[in-house]
């Protein structure tokens, strides 16, 4: 944790000498998922922001984005980083720190996840309402810097139980069947056993994936408000519907439930 504030304040001064005045409003884009946008005002390459990670992984584009969902400019974080890459919990969280230094006050997170809840189907999209944590370890892990938040941040509304609120009414405008539920949040590279499958469901988790609790953990402990959204990328539950599953299939489920996500931001950006 040493420096991290300083980090975090040094990179996101080198985002605003590079581009200016920013919006307040920042969404994270899980694999597959960068078609919600628009339009593409300006980039930034992580590799060119102090202290960022790069990020090459398939599906991921590597970039800090102004963009627009509509009529509504917003930044975009188009990829994310993972444990399982080798990143330490702090490195791939950084982003979330300079998130909180540029001055966002809301921030979306989308990511792609397995499904325990057997009424889900590939395809859906979930809202997150609170996790399970398994990974093992914790971005808040070491010595606290008290600029970076508390020390021991209470995660009961972790997914902000206004922003949940506000999706619910939108999504609910558009097409009537909101949906929320329960992420269990695992290292991965590697996908699930028919073992750990039960064992997730039997935990009453109704999503599985291999990211995002991080984040979660330090948007809440910098008091960044976050909504939160899985697209159910593969069934994992019952365990006889189980099949193997590729990353190529992941991208192409995903994509498919692009221009429904891309009408629900539109309509909530509003």
């Amino acid at each position: 944790m040493e420096f991290l504030f300083e980090k975090g304040l040094e990179a996101a001064q080198y985002i605003k000498d590079t581009k200016g005045n920013l919006p307040k409003k920042c969404i994270q884009l899980g694999t597959g998922l960068t078609h919600v946008i628009d339009q593409i005002v300006w980039s930034i390459p992580y590799a060119q922001i102090p202290h960022f990670p790069s990020n090459d992984l398939e599906g991921h584009k590597g970039e800090l984005q102004l963009a627009k969902i509509g009529s509504e400019e917003l930044l975009v974080l188009s990829g994310r980083f993972h444990y399982y890459e080798g990143y330490s919990m702090q490195e791939l969280t950084f982003p979330i720190r300079v998130l909180k230094a540029l001055g966002i006050s809301e921030l979306i997170i989308t990511n792609v996840a397995g499904s325990l809840n057997p009424n889900y189907q590939a395809g859906d999209l979930i809202f997150i309402n609170d996790h399970i944590n398994f990974f093992p370890d914790s971005p808040l892990r070491g010595l606290n810097d008290n600029r970076l938040g508390i020390r021991f941040p209470d995660m009961k509304n972790a997914y902000h139980p206004s922003l949940l609120l506000k999706a619910k009414k939108t999504w609910n405008a558009l097409y009537s069947n909101f949906t929320s539920g329960v992420y269990f949040g695992l290292q991965g590279p590697s996908l699930e056993t028919k073992a750990e499958y039960n064992f997730i469901h039997k935990a009453e988790a109704d999503l599985v994936g291999m990211s995002t609790v991080p984040e979660i953990i330090v948007a809440k402990q910098c008091e960044l408000p976050t909504l939160a959204i899985s697209c159910v990328s593969n069934v994992c539950y019952p365990i006889e519907d189980i099949t193997e599953t590729t990353i190529e299939e992941v991208i192409q489920v995903v994509q498919q439930s692009v221009p429904k996500l891309k009408a629900f931001l539109e309509a909530y950006l509003k």
